[in-house]
């Protein structure tokens, strides 16, 4: 019936696993639970880990080498003996305590893929945590509404329920570096292929807050990631906003103006994204300006 995929590295996911075997053996269903780690290197937290494979019907392995974020996820769905696969990064944890249930009546004979969501708790964390934190509540944390405007889109692949044989028809893109936005290309081919996806009131927390200075790094990297996809027509044009936004510039001529931008002012807008109040606004600019400083 149900396979729960969970990659990790470097995370202890112990209380996720405990809380996802706790629910789901209550339901009286056919599940299994595959935690592949893709080559840690924090003893601690591998110990932690290993004790996974005290739960019935639940595995931890260890990878010898790392393969990346796509590849880890393919193969456990390779691997997975189920019918519906259940991926959650290792860094969500359900908020509510029918998480399983709640996915298991919403299947029916015409679904496919199904979105709970995303959330972030409503306490401010530490000064330098609050890029990441300000970012998610305002982009990630969507109502089923609200998502349901841009399915494909607004669609995560950190909290999602997927059919074996619609994911072997998708599947995660191995190709593409191990960058950024890999969700991005994974919801492209499901929207490509005209896979349909369902967007429900489920989510997780997400709890693994990146430092700002980091979540900025791993931003322009998406930058990349992107640049890379529009030059060997991975994605459409006019597939993701930044990339909508980039061609009315270049339809203007206007890329150098906004490569100068990225190039005056990038470090006036890291000082104000690695403050106190990191403004969204700048956050925008600054990945836009960058893309058109990739372009030129």
């Amino acid at each position: 019936m149900l396979s729960i995929l969970i990659p990790t590295y470097n995370y202890n996911i112990s209380a996720l696993v405990e809380e996802v075997y706790a629910q789901t053996k209550q339901l009286s269903v056919d599940f299994e639970i595959l935690c592949y780690d893709d080559g840690s290197t924090d003893k601690n937290i591998i110990t932690a880990n290993k004790e996974i494979n005290n739960l019935e019907n639940a595995q931890y392995l260890i990878l010898e080498k790392n393969i990346g974020r796509s590849a880890i996820r393919n193969l456990l769905a390779k691997e997975a003996k189920n019918e519906w696969l259940l991926f959650l990064d290792a860094d969500v944890l359900p908020k509510e305590s029918n998480f399983i249930a709640t996915y298991l009546q919403a299947i029916t004979k015409a679904s496919q893929v199904i979105y709970g969501g995303i959330l972030y708790t409503k306490k401010k964390p530490d000064d330098d945590h609050l890029l990441r934190w300000t970012y998610g509540k305002k982009r990630e944390a969507l109502a089923t509404k609200k998502r349901n405007e841009n399915i494909y889109l607004s669609f995560l692949t950190l909290n999602f329920l997927i059919r074996k044989d619609v994911f072997n028809v998708v599947s995660f893109d191995e190709d593409i570096p191990n960058l950024r936005h890999e969700d991005t290309l994974f919801s492209y081919h499901l929207k490509l292929n005209k896979i349909k996806v369902e967007h429900i009131e489920n989510p997780t927390y997400h709890l693994g807050l990146e430092k700002s200075s980091l979540f900025l790094k791993k931003s322009i990297e998406s930058v990349d990631a992107l640049h890379l996809f529009l030059k060997q027509n991975l994605i459409p044009k006019n597939y993701t906003l930044i990339t909508r936004v980039f061609f009315s510039i270049k339809r203007l001529k206007l890329p150098f103006l906004f490569a100068f931008i990225y190039r005056t002012f990038k470090g006036s807008f890291e000082k104000n994204l690695l403050s106190k109040k990191p403004s969204l606004y700048l956050f925008d600019l600054y990945r836009l300006s960058y893309l058109c400083y990739l372009h030129i």
